[in-house]
């Protein structure tokens, strides 16, 4: 059976549930503030010299944010259902981003524009636990991945991101897996077949 698409009105709750507790009627600020966008596999999300102006919650897909540098591509995040991006420097600054964001797959994203949301949340303590706990959230993924590519081998960066992310290593492409945890496609490889043990 094919589930209903979530509205603006399940987003607000489910966000509600994983970041802050809400009555009612923050509910319904927060619900009010919710923008849903669909894009189609490979559609770009935000492109490079675009400004981010939103806090994006993935309700189903996958996207891939990356930027080039020496002419290479550079994947710096993967995110699937129920999780948050942003392009944080861009988003703060109001500057032009260096980095893009890809959909992998057919996408659902709603989007929390940081201007509503900062607006809601110099009146409202729950609207900003919710973006102080979403903003605390990004920077310790972002630490994870640092310290994963900065310490861990190419084993244990695959298995602790298995652990982490399961959906995205059965559904990224594995290229994009292997430059994010930067590592040869060739590496990935071996590392899975150890992993599974071929």
């Amino acid at each position: 059976m094919k589930q209903e698409p979530k509205t603006a009105h399940d987003i607000s709750r489910e966000l509600a549930r994983k970041y802050s507790t809400m009555t009612h009627a923050e509910l319904d600020v927060l619900e009010s503030i919710l923008v849903p966008r669909k894009y189609a596999k490979g559609e770009m999300i935000l492109k490079e010299g675009e400004v981010c102006r939103d806090i994006s919650y993935i309700e189903h897909g996958l996207v891939r944010q990356f930027y080039y540098k020496n002419g290479k591509e550079l994947t710096e995040h993967l995110g699937c259902d129920r999780s948050i991006f942003m392009c944080i420097e861009s988003l703060f600054k109001e500057e032009p981003t260096h980095l893009q964001v890809e959909a992998l797959e057919p996408t659902l994203i709603f989007a929390l524009p940081k201007a509503a949301l900062e607006r809601e949340a110099i009146h409202n303590v729950n609207i900003q636990m919710l973006y102080r706990k979403i903003l605390e959230e990004s920077l310790i993924i972002s630490q994870v991945h640092a310290d994963l590519v900065r310490f861990e081998s190419a084993q244990a960066r695959y298995k602790k991101f298995s652990k982490l992310c399961p959906q995205i290593v059965l559904r990224a492409p594995l290229n994009y897996i292997a430059n994010y945890l930067q590592m040869t496609p060739e590496t990935l490889s071996r590392v899975r077949k150890e992993e599974l043990g071929v």
